[in-house]
């Protein structure tokens, strides 16, 4: 039974290009023979699959043809426009594929040949290259475009929007390269879903959206939340912290606090315990919504400060001493 490339690549069957890209990016990296030294055969195995399946997945011919009858399918099927040929479906070389994603590996493999590692001999339909198709790559890499680091930006969000999710529309200006390989100005705006709860540091990443300059990828463009303060709430992970400040006679005697949630609700909320300094009041599931958790909120926290009277009068000091049996 021939390999689902799909699940190789841990992406559904409606997967973009951009899905493939990411997915290849990400795998690639992980099961790359030179960053698994201790399980080489394993990690050999998998990154085979990984660029199989990319190779496949990323082209739309072969992906239609896939669709249809399988892996079998491609091995039947002489190529495009080549119906004579015995085979349509020739893999090429994994680390062909890995460097034109990454340029020069980051793990400096390329030490048995100018230009790549030669792990991969031919095994009879695995990865193998012609050496033709190892002359073509050798003369090509140098001039291989390089993927330059993401460009990351602030998002700054209000704590409400973070509450309740939001639409922002971003736009954005970059270079981009043209077909005379000139850098010319270029806007664009961007959608970003702001989901509830997310927290500061959150990364939403839009692929090849950033700067290109001549002879490079387009680098990635990453999107940083950051938190607004809030005039009456502080957040602490999934829960809100609110202060507020009482009088000695609400601290013994009992008081309400009266709220506006994030959502504009209205909170009233009895406290009847007895207030003393740094004593808090938590209110359960009124914190934050918890991303990961749909329907499930933090706890909102109210912390208490206890107003001391600075001075008493005679009378009052007695009776305080009989109301509190002193």
């Amino acid at each position: 039974m021939g390999l689902d490339y799909y699940n190789v690549l841990n992406v559904n069957r409606n997967a973009t290009e951009d899905d493939l890209k990411k997915a290849y990016r990400k795998l690639a990296m992980k099961w790359h023979p030179d960053k698994n030294p201790t399980n080489k055969k394993e990690a050999e195995a998998n990154f085979k699959e990984i660029s199989e399946a990319y190779e496949v997945l990323s082209d739309p011919q072969k992906r239609v043809v896939y669709d249809q009858d399988g892996e079998e399918g491609l091995k039947d099927r002489p190529p495009p426009g080549n119906e004579s040929a015995s085979s349509g479906f020739n893999p090429r070389n994994a680390e062909d594929i890995f460097a034109e994603f990454f340029g020069s590996s980051p793990f400096g493999f390329g030490s048995s040949g100018p230009g790549r590692s030669k792990r991969f001999p031919s095994d009879g339909g695995g990865f193998s290259a012609t050496d033709n198709n190892f002359r073509t790559y050798s003369t090509g890499r140098a001039n291989m475009p390089k993927k330059p680091l993401p460009v990351e930006t602030k998002l700054a969000c209000s704590l409400a929007e973070l509450y309740s999710g939001s639409t922002r529309k971003m736009k954005i200006s970059r270079s981009v390269v043209d077909v005379n390989g000139q850098a010319i100005p270029e806007t664009e705006i961007l959608t970003i879903e702001v989901k509830p709860g997310w927290k500061k540091g959150t990364k939403i990443t839009f692929p090849d959206k950033g700067n290109q300059q001549p002879n490079q990828l387009a680098a990635d463009l990453v999107f940083v939340i950051d938190e607004k303060p809030h005039d009456l709430f502080d957040r602490d992970g999934n829960d809100l912290i609110v202060s507020k400040r009482v009088s000695l006679a609400e601290a013994i005697g009992g008081t309400t606090i009266n709220l506006t949630t994030l959502d504009g609700r209205s909170l009233s909320i009895p406290v009847s315990d007895i207030v003393s300094p740094g004593y808090e009041m938590i209110v359960a599931n009124e914190g934050m919504p918890i991303t990961k958790e749909p329907g499930h909120r933090g706890d909102l926290r109210i912390k208490f400060d206890v107003k001391f009277p600075t001075r008493l009068t005679h009378e009052q000091r007695a009776g305080l001493k009989r109301a509190l049996g002193s």
